[in-house]
C-alpha cells in the first residue's frame, strides 16, 4: 500500500458509565481502517512502543485509537496497588466501549476495525472481539497474554495474530496454549531475537510491519471507506 500522509495525535475522551477514558486518535486522510490500541499491564496511551506502532500503522493508512484502559482515578490506585492491571473483564469492557464509541462517530463509523493488545490487553482485545463478533475483523497480539481471556478465546471469530519474542520463552507456551482452544484462524509468529518488550534492534520494526501486513489482510477496504478518510481529521 502506498504511504500516506499522518497527522499529530487528537487528544479524546471515551466515555464509560459516569466517567471517562483518555485516547489518542490519529486518522490520516484517506484512511482504510481503525486499529484500536489495548496496552498491557502498568502502561497506557503514551507507551513508546505502541506509539510507534501506531505511527507506521498510519503510514499504512489506517487510524488509530490509543486508550487507556483505567479512568486517571482508577490509573492513580493501580500507580500504588497494582489493583487494576490485572482486572481483564474490566480492561475487555473498556475495549468494547471504545468499539461501540468509535461506532457512533460519522467519520470513523464506517471503517472496519482492528485490535493491537499488548502484555493483558492483548486478553482485552480478544475478549472484545469475542463480545462483538461482526465489528472486530481482526486482532493482534504483541508479547501478550491471549492466555487471560480465558472461556472468550473459545468465542473469538477475527483471525489473529500472536507476535512473540523467540527469547520470551514462557510467554510463547502460554501463547501456545491460548491458540490451542480456539476455533478461529490464529497464527503465532515468533520475532528472532526479541525478548518481552521489543527493545532489541530491529525487533519493533518487524513488529510494526506484520501488524500493518495482518490488519491489510483483514480489513476489509471498500470505495465508501476510502472516500469518508478525506475530511478533515479533526472532525470526529
Amino acid at each position: 500500500m502506498a504511504t500516506t500522509h499522518t497527522h499529530s495525535p487528537l487528544p479524546v475522551q471515551v466515555p464509560f458509565g459516569h466517567d471517562f477514558l483518555h485516547a489518542d486518535l490519529r486518522r490520516p486522510e484517506g484512511a482504510v481502517g481503525l486499529v484500536i490500541f489495548a496496552h498491557g499491564s502498568g502502561s497506557s496511551r503514551r507507551s513508546s512502543r505502541n506509539q510507534f506502532v501506531a505511527e507506521q500503522l498510519g503510514v499504512h493508512g489506517f487510524a488509530t485509537l490509543l486508550l487507556d484502559l483505567l479512568t486517571p482515578q482508577e490509573a492513580a490506585v493501580d500507580e500504588m496497588t497494582a489493583e487494576f492491571r490485572f482486572d481483564i473483564p474490566r480492561l475487555g469492557e473498556r475495549v468494547i466501549g471504545a468499539i461501540e464509541w468509535t461506532g457512533a462517530r460519522p467519520t470513523l463509523s464506517p471503517l472496519p476495525i482492528g485490535v493491537f493488545g499488548a502484555s493483558t490487553g492483548a486478553a482485552a482485545a480478544l475478549i472484545a472481539a469475542a463480545a462483538r463478533p461482526t465489528l472486530v475483523r481482526a486482532v493482534v497480539s504483541c508479547g501478550g497474554r491471549p492466555d487471560l481471556a480465558g472461556a472468550a478465546l473459545r468465542s473469538v471469530q477475527a483471525p489473529s495474530l500472536f507476535l512473540v519474542g523467540s527469547r520470551d520463552t514462557e510467554v510463547i507456551e502460554l501463547n501456545q496454549e491460548a491458540a490451542e482452544q480456539m476455533h478461529s484462524h490464529v497464527e503465532i509468529e515468533l520475532v528472532q531475537g526479541a525478548t518481552h518488550l521489543f527493545e532489541e534492534p530491529g525487533t519493533l520494526e518487524h513488529v510494526a510491519r506484520s501488524a500493518a501486513g495482518w490488519f491489510e489482510c483483514y480489513l476489509p477496504v471498500t470505495r465508501s471507506h476510502l472516500a469518508i478518510g478525506t475530511s478533515d481529521h479533526r472532525v470526529i
